[in-house]
């Protein structure tokens, strides 16, 4: 049977393992002949121009890549032109326009790393991790126009660790597209996928994360504070004063004890102890300005925290949206 001719949509790294699948084992079922990918941007500490990882990977194999700054009449020409049988998103970056959405003969598709309907909008990774689920994974959908509510054809669930960052989980969610896609595109190509609708009642969406999200309140239990700091991981990334020098925080977790909300209780081998509202927060991994993410131990002795060192809280906003009536 033929393959797919499938035109990609992304601009983030997390895509490139399902194209290197798609680009070898999966060739077979789907072939990338066009991506359209964010245009050109300053990036790294010299914010010198340069192509994206989704570009390079294009580029790499011969492929046509189109840029637009804002898709227009001319690009859904050009992808109608293409004669693409799918289209498939991946943290592309730009909403799709309605006849850009219908051009490919099978229409166009997306993955969303968080299980539908929980978590629509932009920070799915982060916010499943900081609200403290146990498992997120990978949707795929067909898209329509009202953000992430298209119906949905199947999931690949992963399960969230305790120690695990949002770095962690997107790994293993770029991984997970890869079994995903090896199921349902054969589908796809023979006209037996299943798309289902999700149930609206149980929706949840997240927003758009900002660096001020990144504050800590000591009033609130351990449990979530260490969800919220290993999901803000590596940004926006929680931080907390101390002795007048921000600290950013790359990993903690909750454990028993009690004491002054907000105050150091002292140190064991892995972590920084601050009491909390209920519980104690053990900050595991630590940074000061121009250094290094150290774990807690090598941390300290070069910045050394007393017991009864107080650590001002800060408010926290909420994350996530419940359903509507909830």
């Amino acid at each position: 049977m033929t393959p797919l001719k499938l035109v990609f949509l992304g601009s983030d790294p997390i895509a490139l393992p399902l194209l290197e699948w798609l680009a070898g084992e999966g060739r077979a079922v789907a072939e990338v002949s066009a991506v359209f990918t964010q245009p050109d941007r300053p990036a790294g500490r010299g914010q010198q121009v340069m192509a994206n990882a989704i570009k390079a990977w294009a580029l790499a194999r011969g492929l046509p890549v189109h840029q637009p700054a804002k898709l227009g009449d001319a690009d859904r020409a050009g992808l109608a032109a293409l004669q693409p049988d799918v289209a498939l998103v991946m943290a592309y970056g730009q909403i799709l326009r309605d006849d850009f959405i219908a051009a490919p003969r099978l229409g166009t598709l997306n993955l969303h790393t968080s299980l539908l309907p929980k978590y629509r909008g932009a920070s799915p990774i982060q916010t499943a991790i900081a609200c403290g689920e146990t498992e997120t994974g990978v949707s795929l959908m067909r898209i329509v126009r009202k953000l992430d509510a298209g119906p949905v054809a199947d999931v690949e669930r992963i399960e969230i660790g305790r120690l695990d960052t949002a770095a962690d989980v997107e790994s293993r969610l770029a991984a997970a597209c890869v079994p995903l896609l090896a199921r349902t595109l054969p589908h796809l190509r023979a006209g037996t996928l299943e798309f289902h609708p999700q149930d609206e009642s149980a929706a949840t969406s997240c927003r758009r994360l900002e660096k001020a999200d990144g504050a800590l309140d000591f009033l609130q239990p351990a449990a979530d504070l260490a969800a919220r700091v290993n999901g803000l991981f590596p940004w926006p990334t929680c931080s907390v004063h101390l002795a007048g020098t921000e600290v950013k925080i790359g990993l903690a977790d909750a454990i028993p004890g009690a004491g002054a909300p907000g105050t150091v209780l002292g140190a064991d081998e892995v972590g920084l102890l601050v009491a909390t509202g209920s519980g104690v927060l053990r900050l595991r991994r630590l940074q000061r300005p121009g250094g290094k993410l150290l774990g807690a131990p090598d941390f300290l002795r070069g910045f050394p925290v007393p017991a009864g060192t107080f650590v001002a809280s800060r408010p926290m906003a909420g994350l996530r949206r419940e359903p509507d009536g909830a």
